[in-house]
């Protein structure tokens, strides 16, 4: 099971699903979510329970949980708990359902595969190879992608190195690496290919790869 496969179950008409573009991310009804792993008759009852229960251990997922207003079963808006990809992966270990089951050798599987690339990294970069292949990308493609990661990895090393903070500062520098020869900035470019959680290098061409390999190992 994929991360994509993982999540597109939860793109399904029973589950109520948000696009926040600001942040990039999708939110999935807890409820609804639960409905579907457990086959409960009171979703919300359980996840009510759920809820209290994990908080007495401390579950910070729990905490960072938010409501939005999503249309209801009666047509209506109404506040329901949202989860987005992380936060719900890490609810559903704490659901004993035979459903969720699939989900938990998943993520259990992608921890061993995590601990086994920290060991030996050149894993990492055979498993893209492979992700690759069977998404029907060309070896050439694949190469200057792999080649594109390399690249990157060294130039974050040198941002780490020089005290650049990861996340906002990151994107800021990115971005302007992006502009720089595309004339976009990384979520200009996303929209002018009309990708939402999609990877952007991932949707790019061997010439847009190569050009943005030049401006990364050029700064």
């Amino acid at each position: 099971m994929t991360k994509e496969n993982a999540i597109k179950l939860f793109q399904d008409q029973r589950v109520r699903v948000h696009w926040n573009n600001d942040n990039e991310k999708w939110y999935f009804s807890i409820v609804d979510v639960i409905g579907l792993l457990t086959n409960s008759v009171n979703p919300n009852a359980y996840w009510r329970k759920l809820k209290e229960r994990l908080k007495k251990e401390g579950n910070e997922t729990v905490t960072n949980c938010h409501g939005l207003k999503m249309m209801a079963a009666d047509g209506k808006m109404r506040m329901t708990d949202i989860a987005d990809t992380e936060q719900l992966l890490r609810l559903i270990q704490s659901i004993p359902s035979p459903n969720a089951e699939p989900f938990k050798v998943w993520l259990a599987k992608v921890g061993y595969e995590r601990i086994e690339e920290t060991e030996d990294p050149e894993l990492a970069f055979d498993r893209a190879m492979e992700t690759y292949l069977k998404k029907g990308y060309s070896k050439n493609w694949i190469n200057q992608r792999l080649k594109s990661i390399e690249v990157r990895k060294e130039l974050t090393d040198e941002w780490e190195s020089r005290g650049v903070k990861k996340g906002s500062e990151y994107a800021i520098l990115t971005d302007e690496i992006t502009k720089a020869w595309a004339g976009f900035t990384t979520k200009e470019y996303k929209k002018f290919k009309n990708l939402k959680k999609e990877n952007l290098r991932d949707n790019m061409t061997n010439l847009e790869l190569v050009l943005n390999m030049l401006a990364e190992a050029t700064i």
